[in-house]
């Protein structure tokens, strides 16, 4: 790997900034080749997300593969929110860690997935290839507003499943320790999906490990970018600046509300998801002289 200080990193999202939220897929060209290029030029890029590693395997990997990735970069994974993690080479995705010690018991699991097959098949599916959380999905098929009133749904029931089985658990406001007083899971939504998991994940966690792994693998850049089109995404940012790095966090979807934070906060315009990731990566291609 270079010795020489990279230029710039980048912490991303993959729903909304990389993959279209209408499409599940990288739908813009440029995205791709934007990618590689930055990746070719010793940015350290990570993929910090909810989404499985298969998922990455073929929605973000696969065409980066095809395209043609760099012999010498710095590329790494971290799925599920900090429980699934693997490098990324121009050979495709390395050997994939799980960490058990925060997957849902079984019984769980079992359980919301019989509710989405006995109630709500006609608007979600089950994500099977989650391997430590669980988590549900719209249909393509299905209409927003028809999604929304089903989730809703799917989340009351949820929440009265995990406590039923004794799980503590936390969804919005409402709180249910387990017998110990614990509460270890949470029921988390966004506006495709609904995921069930362990309190110890989220985005903070994904941008530690991955910078983690940049340090061993040449020296880190002063200045970072994160990206992300939920409010939980500006986590990854919050971690570089308490960490002393010179950060900005890019809002793609900032209708939900732009956040206060002591780093800048930037947004593409009138630019929202995919299109506004596609600027933001083509800025920083021109920016770096790259194009």
């Amino acid at each position: 790997m270079p010795d020489s200080l990279p230029p710039l990193g980048l912490l991303l999202d993959v729903d909304g900034p990389i993959a279209s939220p209408v499409t599940r897929t990288i739908r813009r060209d440029s995205i791709i080749a934007d990618l590689i290029t930055l990746a070719a030029a010793n940015v350290p890029i990570a993929f910090i997300t909810g989404r499985s590693a298969l998922f990455i395997r073929e929605q973000v990997i696969t065409p980066l593969l095809a395209a043609g990735l760099p012999e010498t970069m710095r590329m790494y994974g971290v799925c599920e929110k900090g429980a699934v993690w693997f490098p990324i080479t121009a050979a495709g995705m390395g050997d994939v860690v799980v960490d058990p010690s925060v997957a849902l018991p079984a019984a769980a699991v079992d359980a919301i997935r019989s509710l989405v097959h006995d109630r709500f098949t006609d608007t979600m599916f089950f994500d099977e290839t989650k391997q430590a959380m669980v988590s549900v999905e719209q249909r393509t098929d299905a209409a927003d507003s028809d999604y929304a009133a089903a989730a809703a749904e799917f989340n009351e029931a949820s929440f009265a499943i995990l406590r039923g089985l004794g799980l503590g658990v936390r969804f919005g406001d409402r709180v249910s320790p387990d017998t110990s007083g614990a509460v270890p899971f949470r029921i988390d939504p966004t506006i495709i999906s609904t995921d069930i998991e362990s309190v110890t994940l989220d985005k903070d966690h994904g941008a530690q490990r991955a910078l983690a792994f940049f340090a061993e693998t040449g020296p880190l850049p002063r200045v970072w970018r994160s990206v992300g089109d939920s409010r939980s995404d500006y986590l990854m940012a919050d971690h570089l600046h308490t960490a002393g790095y010179e950060v900005a966090h890019v809002d793609v979807r900032p209708s939900d509300g732009v956040l206060e934070r002591p780093y800048p906060v930037i947004v593409e315009g009138d630019l929202i998801h995919d299109a506004a990731g596609a600027s933001f990566l083509a800025h920083w291609v021109n920016t770096l002289g790259l194009r």
